[in-house]
Order: C-alpha cells, then structure tokens, then sequence
C-alpha cells in the first residue's frame, strides 16, 4: 500500500504526557514537523517553558538492536488548540489515557481531513469509540483509525522539586509490536503509514528480523499485523500483568517506606511485588484469554507460561529478545522507581475497569468462564471501596457490539459492515 504522501506531512500528537512528549521529541529529532497538544487542563503544566527548553530524550534506551536517538528537540507547535494541531497534518497520534479518549475524540472528528491515519496506542477500546462517533456525528471523512497494543517506550518524565521538566527518561525501546485496523481491510494501509513515524525506527529497523530462542522458537521482531482490533486488546499484556502485580503485591507497596524502610519513590511493582505466586496467578489470567480469543475466532500474541516467571515479564522478549529474562531471585534496579505508589493508578483505574472488564463481559457473551479475571475486578473494587465494573462505561453496549451476533461482530470488525440494534 503506497502511503507515500504522508512522507512530507506534519505529525499531530494529542497527549502531553509521557509517550505524547517522548514521540513528539522521537519524531522532532528526526526532522519531522510535530505539532504537539494537550487538554487546557494538563498543557499549562506539562508545557511548562517548552518552547525554550524544547524536549530532552534522555536514558539508557536498552533494545536488542542497539538503537537510541538522544537529544534536545524544539516541536513546531505545543498548544491547547486542537483545530491547530491537526490541520494538514498527515497522522495523528492519540497517546492518552482510555478515560479521555471520548472528550478528546469528539473534539477530533470534526477537524478530520480526507487521508488522515489515526493511530491510537494502546488501544482500549479507543477504535471502537471513535467509529461509534464518528456514526454519531454523522462524519463520512474518509480516514484510516486503527491502533497498537502498547507504547514504543518504557519512559518516565523526570521530576525535580516536584517540577514536571521537559525530560523524558527513556529506558528500553520495543522492537516488536503488534497493530490492526478497524475495519481490517484498513490495515494494509494503516501499518504502511507507521514508516512513517520516526518514533517507531526502532521498530522499522528491525521489521523483517527473526530470533531463534535457546529452546527453538522464532521471535518476529518489526509489525506485526494483528487479527482485529480485538486481538490488539486482548493482547495488551498491561491487565494480566499489572492487576494481579497490583492487587496481590499491595502490601509490599503500602509497606514499602513504613515496615521495610524503604524510599517510597525507589518503589517498583516488578522490581519488589512481582513473585512466582503471583505469576502462577497471571498465567492462569493468560489462560483465560487465550480461551477467549479461540472462541471469539480471532488472533492473540504469543506469551509462554515461563513469560511471566521474570521481573521483565514478557515485556523482555520485546525490548530485548526471546532469551531475555530476569529470575525472581535477582535484583533488577533498572525498575527501581516506576511505581505505582498507590492503587489509585491505571494499573488499577485503567486496566480494571477497561482491560479486565472487556475480557469479563466477552467471556459472558461467549460461554467462556473467566474465574481468574473476575476475582482481579472484585478484589481491586474492595481494596479501592469502589465497584470497578459498575462504574465503568465500558459496556459492549456502549462500545455497539454488545447486540450483536458473531457473525454480525466479524463482519464489522473485518470489513466494517455495522449492524445496528
């Protein structure tokens, strides 16, 4: 698919925070005109002296191909106007958080161009919501919406005296990553616009790469094409990951600084919370899905039972290879500090309510038992004295599937054809 005529085109990206201002940078440093936004409420903060200082990428970057870019890029443009950020601009990124995509989208839609490609990472649930409203606001703009199933990044903004700089920390870069469409007769053309993106060089430099593991098995480095934008949620490995690291290594974290006499800022959930109980507990979580998915007839990443017995979890295959794992019986300081620091935290307020309910609602539609999946709901609406799943707006009903038959989801998921209730 020719997406050529992107190559000269600006880059829109909405989000300020930490993959938002890593990829401006990623892309400005490659020569790319960036045009950056945040919501008014976030800009003033996370925008703070930026046009002077411009944006530094910083960190050790580790990826199993060696690629890093440093430096200090100045974006064309950091503002609260969105109409300015994305006019002419040949791709936009959406790198929020889930809870902001609805706002953020129908401010969006009527500012679409013809030709515009929408990249959302990670997804959840993001594609569904935009062509729900874009049915809604009776928008005919032909776009391409299509998503990936996490960040290009392990990052943090740095912090000093309690200041948000215009740093951005990067600690490992990804080298695979799996994407898709919605409908998927657009992803021939969604993953061709990705070369696009400066902040996926790590990823394009690698395209076409195959690692033979030490005990035989091929690692697909590069895009990797999923099989519906479900396969790109359900393989979002954030939920199996986080919820039970979260929820089961609560008192490590509440105890970190009181009992154990430790800096709360040097706290990490894989590098203190993360044990081979709980990982018996995400395997099991993983079981779940891979269940889900064969019923559901669509795809799902690769992760082996041994993925989780690692402080890297999975995670360490991507950045680092197929052999890359660190035992739960070493240190690993290069996670010391990334949280989270309470269980008010998208480990919990994101990946619950959005993540597992997902998987709990298409487990009900589909007579797949999801055991494992509910306790993470139930367990972290105690631990919050919050009712995760009822408070979330994430019903099939609100993302327009929940009616539908599994024919009627194929046919939209695969070629868009929408049935209405």
């Amino acid at each position: 698919m020719d997406m050529s005529y992107l190559k000269d085109m600006p880059i829109a990206i909405l989000g300020g925070g930490a993959v938002g201002k890593t990829m401006a940078a990623d892309c400005a440093l490659q020569g790319k005109e960036v045009r950056l936004w945040d919501q008014p409420r976030f800009a003033k903060t996370n925008f703070l002296n930026i046009e002077k200082t411009g944006i530094t990428l910083s960190g050790a970057q580790f990826s199993f191909f060696g690629f890093k870019r440093t430096g200090t890029a100045k974006v064309a443009l950091a503002t609260d106007d969105m109409a300015k950020a994305v006019k002419g601009a040949g791709i936009v990124v959406v790198a929020t958080v889930a809870v902001a995509h609805e706002d953020i989208f129908r401010e969006l839609i009527p500012l679409l161009e013809d030709g515009q490609v929408i990249h959302i990472l990670p997804d959840n649930c993001g594609t569904f919501i935009f062509r729900k409203l874009m049915r809604e606001m009776n928008c005919t703009t032909k776009v391409i919406v299509g998503a990936w199933y996490t960040a290009p990044y392990g990052i943090r903004v740095v912090r000093r005296g309690g200041v948000v700089t215009n740093e951005c920390k990067v600690e490992t870069r990804i080298t695979t990553i799996r994407g898709c469409a919605m409908p998927e007769t657009d992803t021939d053309a969604f993953m061709a616009s990705a070369f696009y993106i400066p902040a996926f060089d790590a990823i394009i430099d690698a395209e076409g790469e195959v690692t033979i593991s030490k005990t035989g098995e091929e690692f697909h480095h590069g895009f990797v094409r999923a099989n519906t934008i479900l396969d790109v949620n359900l393989s979002n490995v954030n939920p199996v990951i986080h919820v039970p690291g979260a929820v089961l290594g609560a008192a490590v974290m509440q105890n970190f600084d009181t009992v154990l006499g430790q800096e709360k800022k040097n706290y990490s959930l894989y590098g203190f919370a993360l044990c081979p109980a709980i990982a018996e507990v995400q395997a099991k979580f993983w079981d779940e899905e891979k269940a889900l998915a064969k019923a559901m007839d669509i795809g799902l990443c690769t992760v082996n039972y041994e993925d989780f017995f690692s402080r890297t979890t999975m995670y360490g295959k991507e950045y680092m290879g197929p052999d890359f794992a660190v035992p739960f019986t070493e240190r690993y300081e290069n996670f010391y500090g990334d949280g989270p620091f309470d269980l008010e935290n998208r480990y919990i307020t994101e990946d619950v309510p959005v993540g597992c309910y997902l998987m709990s609602q298409l487990g009900k539609k589909y007579g797949v038992a999801t055991p494992v999946i509910d306790s993470m709901i139930l367990l972290a609406s105690t631990m919050i004295k919050r009712d995760l799943d009822k408070e979330s707006k994430y019903t099939l009903d609100y993302l327009e599937i929940g009616h539908m038959t599994h024919e009627q989801l194929q046919k939209y998921l695969r070629e868009g054809v929408f049935t209405a209730k």
